[in-house]
């Protein structure tokens, strides 16, 4: 089977948690028992950084995108005509397929419906319309969650026989190294709680931000925010610079190893997310052994399972209460690390590879 996979989002200034399912999936199914073959596509206004596809779609994003969710075109180069399948692996482009070929989208949440405030009107429009394309013309929707896969069929209609539910697993190597000399370079200074993520309004760390202040003189640890800088994270700097109890570090972006050192050398992972389509730093700390403290927002709860301590989503003293006392006791944090283990070991991206290629299978027949 050939597959027409699209790779944009690795070439983004800011890949994301998309990023990370193009990589990973993309890895997953070319070590597959009974591996497909990818042919990777990109549209041509890359940048020249990041990893070549195997063909250019003329064009620029700005203009394809759109056209691919209103119209269906242009369509996709001769060069992929020989293809079984299309991925569509963001909602925010799907692709046409041609005759005789099957399409498959992931959408991997819908964030931009259920908290829209928190996009710009011009990704609202474009993600709207990628995910109502995807709905009209796709065999089959790919979603992390089930909670996505809901969310799907109440706000789009999509039939339940339409969707798969395909979940991440962690992604982020886990080092054995010391990370007491990166904690140093990047100014983190003594026991801490780490959020990891981009700085932006959906993650509400301000909320974050005003209940560690309150929890602060009890907790007896520092917060240390590991994401680059999102939307609006204006928003986020200037509650830190109000400033109260406790020490607060921002990080910036960091590479692999040094978000790996960030998390484990925490004692906490706050996770305070209003929404999310799946939620995967919380896999990522639980297979550190760090405790989890995340929101009852579908996906998230739904991550966790019973792995996590759960607050309200925007509770800010709610999420007080569950710093100071999931800190202070140190029964509660083994039995997360335990439970966290198990739970992390519960998601694998050969499983995700596995019903991955079922949909391709299943998309393909039904174009033939």
């Amino acid at each position: 089977m050939k597959v027409a996979f699209h790779t944009d989002q690795l070439w983004f200034g800011a890949p994301g948690g998309i990023g990370t399912y193009v990589r990973e999936l993309g890895a997953a199914l070319t070590a597959a028992e009974d591996p497909p073959a990818l042919v990777t596509f990109q549209v041509s206004d890359r940048d020249g950084e990041g990893p070549g596809p195997d063909v250019e779609v003329p064009g620029s994003i700005r203009r394809v995108y759109p056209s691919w969710a209103l119209v269906g075109r242009p369509s996709l180069p001769p060069a992929l005509a020989a293809c079984d399948v299309v991925h569509a692996t963001n909602h925010a482009a799907v692709a046409p397929a041609g005759r005789g070929q099957g399409l498959v989208a992931t959408v991997h949440d819908l964030a931009f419906d259920v908290v829209p405030e928190v996009f710009p009107a011009r990704w609202r429009w474009l993600y709207r319309a990628g995910v109502r394309a995807a709905v009209r013309r796709a065999d089959l929707v790919l979603v992390p969650s089930a909670s996505t896969a809901v969310d799907l069929q109440d706000r789009y209609r999509l039939a339940a026989d339409r969707i798969r539910v395909t979940p991440l697993a962690a992604a982020l190597p886990a080092s054995g190294t010391d990370p007491v000399p990166i904690l140093a370079r990047l100014g983190i200074d003594g026991p801490y709680v780490v959020a990891a993520g981009t700085l932006e309004p959906r993650k509400d760390l301000v909320g974050l931000i005003r209940a560690y202040r309150q929890a602060a003189p009890e907790l007896g640890r520092g917060l240390v925010l590991a994401g680059p800088d999102g939307p609006d994270a204006t928003r986020v700097h200037a509650e830190i610079a109000r400033g109260g109890p406790g020490w607060i570090v921002t990080t910036g972006r960091l590479d692999g190893a040094d978000l790996d050192a960030v998390l484990r050398g925490a004692d906490l992972l706050a996770y305070p997310s209003l929404y999310e389509g799946f939620g995967l730093p919380i896999l990522e700390a639980m297979q550190r052994d760090v405790p989890v403290i995340t929101t009852t927002t579908p996906a998230c709860a739904e991550t966790a399972g019973d792995a996590a301590v759960l607050v309200e989503p925007g509770d800010v003293a709610g999420l007080a209460e569950a710093l100071v006392r999931t800190g202070s006791d140190e029964d509660l944090r083994a039995a997360l690390r335990a439970a966290g283990r198990r739970r992390a070991r519960a998601f694998t991206w050969s499983a995700t590879a596995r019903v991955t290629l079922d949909a391709y299978r299943d998309a393909a027949d039904a174009a033939r």
